[in-house]
């Protein structure tokens, strides 16, 4: 080795340990876990085996999986089998960074196994971002995660169908049995699977990982797929990826829908003018070609092949040429027409499907359960959606109306090119088609990833955008406004970037489409000059080709611009796509049982409730108690207690760990769940409204109602007198969010509806905790009207409001230590609930002594 080379050589050695050495503290962790597990050992793994590049993590050797797969246990190998099988999009492909990937995966398995979260988040930070994106990560998935791991979520893309093959070929897998399993055996197994998988670097996809189910808490081992809207389960949804083929086949349902036929009518209208287009297209340079022969034969001589001689009257020339070029501009206008009235036709199929789809996607995300929708980000499902119908739109007319007929009218106008004029022409033009569009697909495969950061950069500058509006008042009140223009800024200065990369990209695209068919057109035209020169062909048939090869542009620059936008088209409905692939965990059974629940069938029953949102901080233990039909239980506990969740629990929009709530002696998970929800009326502790008018918001707890009885709840609710002192009365809009109403106007709003809605069970969590206390005293009245003879559940902090109730149930810790009613629990001994009681009471008297201290008459 020359100096020179190994100045260089020690230079690079320097630069990647110097690298290395700023990402100390990731890869030392790495380094820790490989010593400590005794994995992998036998490639003396260091942290400078590991080199950080712009692209990020690539390792220095060679590194194969199938290698290491031995050291790793079964249940692993399961785990990591089901993660290479979740919801992936392939995007990348640069093979020589997969070794330092797949081994991280792994490692981040086997740590998530041994509960080693903090490593993990370490692992994280060193992994590359550029192969980050969020999008095409279930949101299912992201709700099931802690959120400091959501924020740094990562995919590997580029899946190897070897590794598949790898695990199908280990013999007699099993889970939690790491005493059972001889490694002897294992070893022989895997080595027999290399007559199947050749030595390959393998690529893994992570897509989501927390920790399991509450049934496998004893357990050592991992278990993906476990079905649970606990936060701490995770349910990973083993479906391939959706392919466009697949998104295809879902939208042509919508342009040919069977129950439809006048949409079916207009699509087979439009690709009759599709076809009569594209016909007059190729036909125009004919008639161009014809007129210029016969002027040249007019004016110039010719070998005897002229369609009219030199004797032919001109008067009778002039005749033809001009019906010739009237019929040239006939043909010209005729196809512009035919195009334009395809449009027209088609507009309605398009619009029509877009809305469909948007319709079902939308209701879809509300069929949803509430731990989709307590994780989701709204900007960002909102651009989902958006770009998702536009992507719709554009497909739809790019796919049936112009892909399929720009390969038609190509092979139309190769084919004329070869029987007219030779081989030699249609060759160039194929070879042309040919080039373009590989040059058309590279580009545009390389943009893709540009198009994809700017997806990116928009959502996060959307959801920045709409969380500090929402918390508009938030930003006042600490002067943040600078604060918040700037955190939006960055993300504007990444779209920038992203969109400069994008334009950059698109002109060097436009540069090489232009360059490749000009050469082509001079080329041939250089051919067909020599042609007439040998006398083989005409001035005419030079324009003709000309005229052809012309014609053959526009479809060709269209067919670039359309793989382009179809491209991101695809992209932009893929997310939206997956979340109409997403299943909700909480939905009513094939045969949920359909019965009418009334005041006297509404006996609740919790039973053995255990529950907990995160893993080891339950909620609820082991909790019980049953509430009689007709008769009004108040919860009474600290903040955090559960109240609310016991709510959220018989509303259904969380399955407890273990146990069961019954109503009228059935499980509410066999009830359908319509009839369920419509039983319930609720009165929240957080009252959100419609940015629509008082009266919509009122009317909307039971739709089918009418105006008086929206009237008679309102004046129930001791609202009314209210509404009607503003200048448009029921017809106030409300703002968003109802930010133009006082706290206990919209509480008195939530109020009105519950008794609308005039379910048998009613709930009032912290319903008058808003409330002065002279309207407090008026709405617990109609509350006590409102009540009779229904089964109520009063959540409260104020004890003074639920000292009628015919039981008291007090929480502590998960469980229920006291139960009765309000005497019984003042006389037990060191209650919890005296104890309450005491302090606000005692509290009271203080504050009422104080201001009895501070009043004097006036002028003493």
């Amino acid at each position: 080795m020359g100096r020179t080379s190994r100045k260089r050589h020690q230079k690079k050695k320097l630069k990647i340990k110097k690298i290395a050495e700023n990402e100390e503290d990731s890869l030392m962790h790495l380094k820790s876990w490989l010593l400590t597990n005794n994995c992998l050992s036998v490639y003396n793994l260091v942290p400078y085996n590991f080199h950080i590049t712009g692209r990020g993590l690539k390792t220095l050797k060679d590194i194969k999986v199938n290698d290491i797969l031995i050291k790793i246990p079964y249940e692993i190998l399961i785990t990591t089998c089901t993660l290479s099988q979740s919801n992936v999009n392939i995007l990348f492909s640069k093979t020589e960074y997969y070794s330092a990937h797949c081994l991280l995966a792994i490692f981040i398995v086997y740590e998530l196994h041994l509960g080693n979260i903090s490593k993990w988040y370490h692992y994280i930070n060193s992994l590359p971002k550029i192969l980050t994106n969020p999008d095409f990560c279930t949101q299912k998935e992201k709700n099931l995660l802690p959120s400091f791991i959501t924020d740094y979520m990562y995919e590997f893309h580029k899946v190897h169908n070897d590794f598949k093959l790898l695990i199908k070929s280990i013999n007699n897998l099993k889970c939690c049995s790491r005493n059972v399993i001889d490694h002897t055996q294992k070893k022989k197994n895997i080595l027999q699977s290399k007559s199947i998988v050749t030595s390959v670097k393998i690529p893994l996809i992570i897509s989501g990982f927390t920790g399991g189910k509450s049934g496998q808490q004893k357990r050592d081992c991992f278990h993906p797929g476990v079905s649970s809207l606990s936060r701490e389960c995770i349910h990973f949804q083993e479906k391939e990826p959706i392919k466009s083929k697949n998104m295809i086949r879902a939208m042509l349902r919508y342009i040919w829908p069977e129950d439809d036929p006048e949409i079916r009518k207009r699509v087979k209208i439009a690709v009759g003018l599709l076809i009569s287009a594209k016909a007059l297209n190729v036909g125009v340079p004919f008639i161009f070609k014809y007129a210029i022969d016969i002027l040249n034969d007019q004016y110039m001589s010719t070998t005897g092949t002229t369609i009219l001689n030199m004797e032919t009257a001109p008067e009778t020339v002039a005749t033809v040429i001009t019906s010739l070029l009237i019929g040239y501009g006939i043909a010209r206008a005729g196809a512009a027409g035919f195009s334009e009235l395809r449009n027209a036709v088609f507009a309605k199929v398009a619009q029509h499907s877009i809305r469909k789809i948007a319709k079902n996607v939308f209701l879809h995300l509300h069929n949803l359960d509430m731990a989709f929708h307590l994780n989701r980000q709204t900007g960002a499902l909102s651009k989902t959606i958006d770009r998702g119908s536009r992507g719709i739109n554009f497909v739809l007319n790019a796919m049936v109306f112009n892909i399929i007929p720009t390969v038609f009218e190509l092979s139309l106008v190769s084919t004329v090119l070869y029987l007219k004029c030779g081989g030699e022409y249609a060759s160039i033009a194929l070879g042309c088609v040919g080039i373009y569009s590989l040059f058309t697909l590279a580009i545009t495969q390389w943009r893709t990833k540009f198009r994809i950061l700017m997806n990116q950069a928009e959502n996060e500058a959307s959801n920045k955008a709409i969380d500090s509006l929402i918390n508009y008042e938030t930003v006042k009140y600490f002067n943040n406004e600078k604060f918040e223009a700037e955190r939006y800024d960055k993300s504007l200065k990444k779209y920038e970037i992203a969109s400069l990369k994008t334009s950059t990209s698109l002109a060097m695209l436009n540069f090489g489409q232009n360059a490749i068919f000009s050469a082509a057109l001079s080329l041939i035209m250089v051919l067909a000059s020599n042609n007439i020169i040998e006398g083989t062909m005409t001035v005419g048939d030079l324009v003709m080709v000309n005229g052809l090869l012309f014609q053959l542009s526009v479809p060709l620059g269209f067919l670039g611009s359309v793989y382009r936008e179809v491209k991101q088209a695809f992209i932009d409905m893929q997310t939206m796509f997956t979340l109409m692939t997403m299943d909700t965990a909480i939905k009513s059974k094939e045969n949920a049982m359909k019965f009418n629940i009334s005041s006297n069938n509404s006996n609740i029953e919790f039973k053995n409730i255990s529950f907990q949102y995160v893993k080891d901080k339950p909620i609820f233990k082991d909790i019980s108690f049953t509430i009689s039909s007709g008769k009004k239980i108040a919860i009474v506990g600290g903040s955090g207690c559960g109240k609310t969740t016991l709510v959220r629990l018989l509303y259904r929009f969380f399955e407890p760990q273990s146990g069961g709530i019954y109503i009228n002696g059935h499980n509410i998970q066999d009830i359908d769940l319509d009839i369920l929800r419509k039983s319930i009326a609720i009165v929240p502790q957080d009252t959100v409204l419609f940015h629509e008018s008082i009266f919509y918001n009122l009317h909307y707890g039971n739709l089918s109602k009418c105006k008086e009885d929206v009237f008679e709840a309102a004046k129930m609710a001791n609202l009314h007198d209210c509404i009607l002192k503003w200048p448009k009365g029921y017809n106030t809009p409300v703002g968003e969010r109802g930010l133009k109403l006082s706290g206990g106007e919209k509480q008195r709003v939530a109020i009105a509806r519950a008794i609308l809605k005039n379910s048998p069970i009613l709930i009032f969590d912290e319903a008058t905790s808003s409330l002065d206390s002279i309207t407090e005293y008026n709405i617990l009245e109609a509350l006590r009207r409102a009540t009779v003879g229904r089964t109520s559940i009063v959540i409260a902090h104020r004890l003074s409001t639920v000292m009628d109730s015919d039981e008291i149930l007090v929480l502590d810790n998960g469980s229920l230590i006291e139960r009765g009613t309000h005497d019984c629990l003042l006389a037990m001994p060191n209650s919890l609930y005296s104890k309450l009681w005491e302090t606000q009471h005692i509290g009271i008297l203080k504050s009422t002594e104080k201001k009895d201290n501070n009043c004097r008459t006036p002028g003493v």
